[in-house]
């Protein structure tokens, strides 16, 4: 890789190299901020979504084994009704007392069966309820997840449409701009556009004060931002200054 050529650059020239730098990445920076924060809510949404999906599922699969458990018990009870007739009717041909108290205890004992049964059935269809009043809250936060996803992404989508071809190109001037400043110098850029959540590295003098954190910058110091002999930082926050004329927002006054 071919070594960048920074010897004998003026040092209004580097400057004028950062400040285009830092309008180019200003651009990008706007429009990531157009987006705002729909890349992130797009992801939460999906993993939420995920987490619902698997809720329901698992809640369906719940109320399968529920109505599972009860079909159990309702077979108990008819097999337990139809030994209490059987046994019934094996009493009518006993041929001693022994005989038929035998079989009035396996009856009691069919009978306890099904009050059992009975008393599961009905802990099942309350547990049975509650899983399916859930499982209807679940779905609707899932489809109303869904609608919110959707919703999202195609705003996203948008955005995306509408800038990518912009972003493609700021891309490209951005990489082809941070060449021609010098390695120490775009190190310290990168370092301060990163401690920023406006990513202002390089600002203006506005009103005698600095662009980025707006502490006052004595008279003497203005001066020498105007005169563009070195490059000078804000002593509050770090950022790079540069004067208005060279931002483009002011002109140079000619003598009379």
């Amino acid at each position: 890789m071919a070594k960048k050529k920074t010897v004998n650059v003026p040092v209004e020239e580097k400057l004028q190299y950062l400040f285009e730098l830092q309008e180019l990445d200003s651009k990008l920076h706007d429009i990531e901020r157009l987006k705002g924060e729909l890349p992130m809510e797009v992801s939460e949404l999906e993993d939420e979504i995920v987490g619902l999906e698997t809720r329901v599922n698992k809640l369906s699969e719940d109320i399968k084994a529920t109505e599972l458990k009860i079909s159990k018990h309702q077979n108990t009870i008819k097999e337990a009704e139809v030994l209490i007739e059987k046994y019934g009717q094996q009493q009518e041909n006993v041929n001693n007392n022994r005989e038929y108290d035998a079989l009035s205890r396996e009856i009691e004992l069919q009978k306890l069966d099904i009050q059992l049964s009975n008393k599961r059935i009905k802990e099942a269809k309350v547990q049975l309820s509650n899983q399916k009043i859930t499982l209807d809250a679940a779905q609707k936060r899932f489809e109303l997840k869904k609608d919110a996803l959707d919703r999202k992404q195609a705003e996203l989508e948008k955005i995306i449409v509408k800038t990518e071809k912009e972003e493609k190109t700021l891309d490209r001037k951005i990489q082809r701009a941070r060449k021609k400043v010098e390695e120490r110098l775009l190190k310290a850029y990168d370092r301060i556009r990163g401690a920023y959540k406006n990513k202002l590295a390089v600002v203006t003098v506005e009103r005698n004060s600095c662009g980025g954190c707006f502490n006052h910058i004595p008279p003497q110091t203005q001066l020498e931002i105007n005169q563009r002999k070195r490059i000078i930082i804000c002593e509050h926050c770090g950022r790079v200054l540069v004067d208005r004329v060279m931002a483009g927002v002011e002109t140079v006054e000619e003598e009379d």
